[in-house]
């Protein structure tokens, strides 16, 4: 990744496109999925049509705080501010589980990984399950340079509300013909555009953001633990950014008594568009589809309505 400087704390919020997805379903389940840092719901896009179409689901795909604003408005965010935003969604997708008497699942990709489970440690009694793609907790892929071990130093530095890292090849993504179309959108990106946040993302990644997303992980880590809910990791085998050590280590840790983890053959970083996205929605369809149908089942024992 390449590094760039610029003063952008004049920078204010503007009005932005909304690129959430919501999509009715009708198979008593309801999914909220959080997309990472620097990126956009519809990363999500092809897996969410998936689970709507082949599964009946509802899905929602939830823009995170500040995301689709000029990066030095993006720059400026808390990691309090990124939970409040992600706690602020589920609050209201489990409110509507409430109302409808369905399953509400939690997933989401890379950062909103780590944001999912964060909300399954913490609302343990209202998430039916968790699906944890790409998991970012330890930046240890093979594209990262080893400067990238010097990020918590720069916490302590001002020079973190200066510094930008740009966006390299291959992007997370393995699809040579995706890698392209995501290239040309970022070569037109520059700190200063108002047009960043695209549906590609931003092309540029604030260090202060790393910075925040350290107190997320190390939040995160002291409560894997508490994760009762069923869980499925997914991460390829060949994740640039964030290695398969990642869904080890949540595996190792969770309280889960269901869990499973499913290593891809033929992605990087951003498994939900790449190659393997089929593999990925159908591992991620079957997985709410079986959860929905425990929680019906036992719904109906408890009804008195089949023999237990």
């Amino acid at each position: 990744m390449g590094l760039e400087w610029a003063w952008l704390r004049d920078q204010r919020p503007i009005s932005a496109p909304n690129n959430e997805i919501i999509l009715e379903g009708t198979a008593g389940c309801r999914v909220l999925l959080l997309h990472g840092l620097t990126g956009t719901p519809t990363e999500f896009g092809y897996v969410a049509y998936y689970l709507h179409h082949r599964g009946g689901l509802t899905v929602e795909c939830r823009q995170l705080v500040n995301h689709g604003q000029p990066i030095g408005v993006l720059a400026r965010t808390r990691w309090e501010e990124l939970y409040s935003s992600a706690r602020a969604h589920f609050l209201h997708a489990r409110d509507v589980c409430r109302h409808q008497g369905v399953s509400l699942i939690v997933g989401g990709l890379s950062a909103g990984a780590v944001l999912s489970l964060l909300l399954a440690s913490e609302y343990p009694d209202d998430i039916r399950g968790v699906m944890c793609l790409s998991p970012a907790l330890f930046q240890d892929g093979w594209s990262v340079p080893w400067t990238h071990r010097l990020i918590g130093l720069a916490d302590y530095l001002p020079l973190k509300y200066f510094l930008y890292l740009r966006e390299e090849a291959p992007y997370g993504l393995k699809d040579e013909i995706l890698r392209q179309r995501v290239a040309a959108v970022y070569a037109r990106a520059s700190l200063r555009s108002d047009t960043q946040g695209s549906d590609v993302g931003y092309a540029h990644f604030p260090i202060s953001l790393f910075c925040e997303m350290r107190h997320l992980i190390a939040r995160c880590i002291r409560n894997l633990p508490k994760v009762k809910a069923p869980l499925l990791l997914l991460q390829a085998e060949q994740d640039e950014a964030t290695s398969p050590r990642n869904s080890q280590f949540i595996y190792d840790r969770v309280a889960s008594m269901q869990k499973e983890l499913v290593l891809l053959k033929n992605s990087y970083h951003v498994i939900t568009a790449d190659l393997d996205r089929v593999q990925v929605a159908a591992a991620m369809t079957a997985f709410c589809l079986r959860n929905t149908l425990e929680v019906a089942s036992h719904n109906e024992i408890k009804a008195g309505n089949i023999d237990a």
